[in-house]
């Protein structure tokens, strides 16, 4: 089957825009997931054998889950879980529905296989995707949902606008990710800095420790992260307790070749790799085991997917390796996580 999708499916995929191939892509999945024998049929094409794990409270069916960008209106959900995964995480959704970032802003780069996105947080906000999450209703294994801040939205303001979104949310989600390293939204990386992060996760962590089921809270770092503020939030994370995921996507352009060198957006694929697993390290030396931590970045391969676990771990997340290795990457992994 990966034989068939690589040599051609995904010939055929590549020749149209990139942008238009997921809109494709995630409404015929919303279609289709509406007929229970299609979701049979694919779980019992995908499923494999893994070893559970619980963090926090939540039991994981595997380690290996779907990173936020491919469902970002939580309208999917339910067919998506059929190809394999232990866990989504959908969005990023947004307090209010916003456009994104001006098209074309998706590109495919084969030859490295890479992509290079700048689609700035476009989905349908916070109220639509929890009536999507609604009428979907329980899934079968653990959803988390990512959160940003809307592009209008003052800096200053950014604390109460991730805490509306969490409170409208709250109730459909197993775990939330606070994305402040995504490089599309503009001066969204500077919620890395000590004072603003501080003003940042303190409400929220204050409104999910008044709740009666306190759900985990996990801040997705950039990979361009400065050393002082990686020390500051794997501290903060340790003495607050909240997860971290470790890493979202570059804007570096140091192994490309000269043609990408200008392109503005953030950099997903192959050569993330070694720039996401040096900071999961950093990260897993700082921790010290005292906080979960997901790795997502770089992940093409079964090989940096069993790396990402042996340097420290507890979850994995893909989207762009699912582009060009196709649906079967998922138990492709388990395979080799399992051997």
């Amino acid at each position: 089957m990966n034989f068939l999708y690589k040599q051609i499916i995904r010939r055929a995929l590549f020749k149209l825009d990139p942008e238009l191939v997921h809109d494709i892509m995630i409404n015929g999945a919303g279609f289709f997931q509406r007929f229970d024998f299609i979701c049979a049929l694919i779980e019992l094409m995908c499923k494999t054998e893994a070893q559970e794990i619980e963090i926090k409270g939540i039991k994981f069916p595997n380690r290996v889950g779907l990173a936020a960008g491919f469902d970002k209106n939580c309208s999917a959900a339910k067919i998506i879980s059929k190809i394999g995964f232990g866990f989504l995480e959908l969005g990023t959704v947004t307090l209010k529905p916003q456009p994104g970032n001006p098209k074309p802003r998706l590109f495919r780069l084969p030859q490295e296989r890479a992509i290079i996105n700048r689609m700035g947080f476009n989905n349908i906000g916070a109220a639509a995707a929890a009536r999507n999450l609604e009428k979907t209703g329980n899934i079968g294994i653990p959803t988390g949902i990512n959160i940003g801040k809307n592009a209008d939205c003052p800096l200053e303001n950014a604390a109460s606008n991730y805490l509306e979104c969490l409170k409208i949310l709250y109730p459909h989600s197993d775990y939330f990710t606070l994305n402040i390293s995504s490089p599309n939204t503009k001066d969204l990386r500077t919620l890395h800095e000590r004072e603003k992060f501080k003003k940042l996760i303190e409400p929220i962590l204050n409104f999910v420790n008044s709740k009666p089921f306190k759900k985990p809270v996990f801040i997705k770092i950039s990979p361009d992260i400065e050393k002082s503020e990686l020390e500051n939030i794997s501290k903060a994370a340790i003495e607050m307790d909240f997860g971290i995921i470790a890493t979202n996507t570059t804007i570096r352009r140091d192994s490309l070749k000269k043609t990408y060198a200008d392109m503005e957006g953030g950099l997903s694929g192959a050569p993330l790799r070694e720039l996401s697993n040096d900071i999961l390290k950093k990260t897993v030396a700082l921790t010290n085991g005292k906080i979960p931590i997901i790795a997502s970045g770089g992940i093409v391969s079964r090989a940096a997917a069993a790396e990402k676990l042996a340097l420290g771990a507890d979850l994995i997340q893909i989207y762009t390796g699912l582009i060009y290795e196709g649906p079967f990457f998922v138990k492709d992994i388990l395979k080799c996580i399992r051997q």
